[in-house]
């Protein structure tokens, strides 16, 4: 009889402790993805549909370099001058500007808004993928800049085909490029279904 109670007592236990296992379980499928989500938001996702789909970009790969970028604040200045939430930098404002023929009365100020930054912004690594046809090589390009990419890329100890960087020989720009990289792979698991 008291072997009974026990064995009672420890399947009420095991059964709550399943219960419980359970309960967490569900509550961890139901609520990590919410969080994933608030963490990696799709902000601004209008204007980023919008030009991706002008310029044939990823919106995933977009939203990664606003993410990176910015963490999605328009207001968002970086010490040596960049802006918004992809973070322009005004040689590449007016290079932009003078690419797409942009005949409106624009000012630098204008990349603190969102729909502008994201529009020049998308289509500068249109612009950078197109040239090197390697999503980690414009976004080389987009950090560092055309120049130093050009000149890695002249040097087979970088590139061993003179079109895309095997290495990027900045630990700055190539921990950015991982990052980024990394954040688009979670953008796409999480939204791309």
């Amino acid at each position: 009889m008291k072997q009974t109670k026990q064995k009672k007592k420890k399947y009420r236990g095991g059964c709550i402790g399943l219960f419980a296992f359970v309960l967490c379980a569900v509550a961890l499928i139901i609520v990590m993805p919410k969080a994933a989500h608030s963490v990696f938001p799709q902000k601004y996702e209008a204007y980023v549909d919008k030009y991706c789909d002008r310029f044939g970009m990823d919106k995933f790969f977009i939203l990664a370099v606003i993410k990176t970028e910015s963490n999605f604040d328009p207001r968002a200045e970086s010490d040596v001058g960049a802006r918004g939430l992809m973070q322009i930098m005004n040689d590449a404002y007016e290079w932009v500007a003078f690419r797409m023929d942009d005949s409106r009365e624009l000012t630098y100020d204008d990349m603190f808004d969102p729909e502008t930054n994201i529009e020049y912004g998308t289509y500068l690594l249109m612009l950078l993928y197109d040239e090197y046809g390697d999503e980690r090589t414009a976004l080389a390009a987009y950090h560092a800049g055309r120049g130093c990419v050009n000149g890695w890329l002249s040097d087979s100890d970088y590139s061993s085909d003179g079109r895309k960087l095997d290495t990027i020989p900045s630990a700055a720009t190539a921990h950015y490029v991982s990052k980024v990289m990394n954040t688009y792979d979670v953008y796409r698991v999480l939204y791309d279904k």
